[in-house]
């Protein structure tokens, strides 16, 4: 574990080939368009002690606009450990905490060794709140934990809930799980079906919709200083909107899809799939992540029905966006971040299947640019996950298939005009 202390070496060996890259935003006539960005091909700098990020599962910005990357050092596979096994037989990699905090140049400025999770914020004060089986609060100078939201005893599939011990890690051995979300898998057994259809209904009698504590697991969570209030997205029934005290934990209030109260969120599967261009489903279809803009707006992408419903602080519903509604698999709208003007006036959504940052009209939810496609060069995506953007208005992204971090700056910033001015040079 390292405290905030700099360190002279830093960076994720990452971008190349993309000094001459523009990222264009294709807009919508007659719109007021977003910023112009490049990808930024120095930062961050190069990682210290010969860590090696996993997925990324987590971002936010800090009071003082620096970076906080919550990773998974577990799922780096064996041939990426080499430095690992007894004696070394390369000079990379070792797993990094899971933890990483990263100043505006991109250098590594502390970091801590918690237990994986999805999920990430920050307060004003500094202290780190990580979703895993729930809401822990960290003090990031010892990564010991303050506090927990509280939650279910058990879990709707089984397995332990609560901290779980160290992974026993063996040298040179990763646990790299690939995610079945581009591709799902093939039906199940009718009987298996029928058997966790069985376990579902008794765990849901027992905790019903309403159930005023944490019952799936976390996708994300934010916090707002000024109302002393965190936000969570419970994934369980599809996902949960959830609000809690800040200090002291309890909970205060909840909604469903549509703004609807919690005990009124369907029970029932069917009311919470989603066929590609078909109707949207009655409850979340699931991946619920949210995010608060700065005129009191809560903005909950439901991943899984490529869709972004937009409700008032207390759960009233004011409208719902669609956004590329032929995506199948793991849908569209992943995580939502806010333009750094005073107004906020766009929404930046990133999208995991499709792998490009939508910009929409924040008004409306009419799109008006993308950024990005498919691939694992500079300015490109493989597995977009996690979004956020400071207040000089850089955007960073976090990739979970493709293990990195990558920031791009507006081009109407110093260093946007010097990379556009190499990308012109013949």
């Amino acid at each position: 574990m390292s405290k905030n202390k700099p360190v002279l070496i830093a960076v994720f060996p990452l971008i190349t080939n993309v000094i001459s890259i523009l990222l264009f935003l294709s807009t919508v006539a007659h719109t007021q368009e977003p910023q112009k960005y490049y990808a930024d091909p120095t930062w961050p700098q190069t990682l210290p002690n010969n860590w090696k990020v996993g997925g990324i599962t987590g971002l936010a910005i800090d009071a003082n606009n620096n970076i906080w990357v919550l990773n998974r050092p577990n799922d780096l596979s064996d041939m990426e450990l080499l430095n690992e096994v007894s004696p070394p037989i390369a000079q990379c990699c070792i797993r990094p905490p899971s933890m990483i905090h990263l100043d505006q140049i991109g250098n590594v400025i502390g970091s801590f060794n918690a237990p994986q999770g999805h999920g990430m914020d920050v307060d004003e004060n500094g202290f780190v709140y990580i979703g895993q089986d729930t809401v822990r609060k960290y003090d990031p100078q010892t990564g010991m934990v303050i506090a927990e939201i509280a939650r279910t005893a058990e879990r709707e599939n089984g397995g332990p809930v609560g901290l779980l011990p160290p992974v026993e890690f063996t040298p040179g051995k990763g646990t790299l799980e690939h995610a079945s979300v581009f591709m799902p898998n093939s039906p199940d057994d009718p009987i298996e079906i029928a058997a966790r259809t069985a376990a579902a209904k008794v765990f849901r009698e027992k905790y019903p919709p309403d159930t005023p504590v944490i019952v799936g697991g976390l996708e994300e969570i934010r916090i707002v200083e000024t109302d002393r209030e965190v936000y969570i997205a419970d994934n369980y029934l599809g996902g949960r909107v959830l609000v809690f005290d800040l200090d002291s934990f309890e909970f205060k209030r909840g909604w469903g899809a549509y703004g609807k109260s919690l005990e009124m969120i369907s029970i029932d599967d069917a009311d919470h799939e989603y066929t590609p261009n078909g109707p949207m489903p009655k409850d979340f279809a699931g991946h619920l992540t949210l995010n608060i803009s700065n005129d009191g707006l809560v903005y909950a992408a439901d991943r899984n029905a490529n869709r972004i419903h937009v409700t008032t602080k207390q759960g009233e519903f004011l409208d719902e966006f669609i956004l590329a509604p032929s995506t199948g698999g793991g849908g569209s709208t992943g995580g939502v971040a806010f333009s750094s003007d005073p107004e906020q006036r766009f929404l930046y959504i990133s999208d995991r299947m499709n792998n490009k940052i939508w910009f929409l009209n924040r008004e409306n939810g009419e799109v008006v640019g993308e950024l990005g496609h498919m691939g694992e060069g500079g300015g490109e995506f493989f597995g977009l996950h996690m979004i956020a953007v400071d207040s000089q208005g850089n955007i960073y992204t976090g990739e979970v298939d493709s293990f990195r971090v990558q920031r791009f700056v507006p081009a109407n910033s110093a260093r946007g005009a010097l990379l556009q001015q190499l990308a012109e040079i013949q």
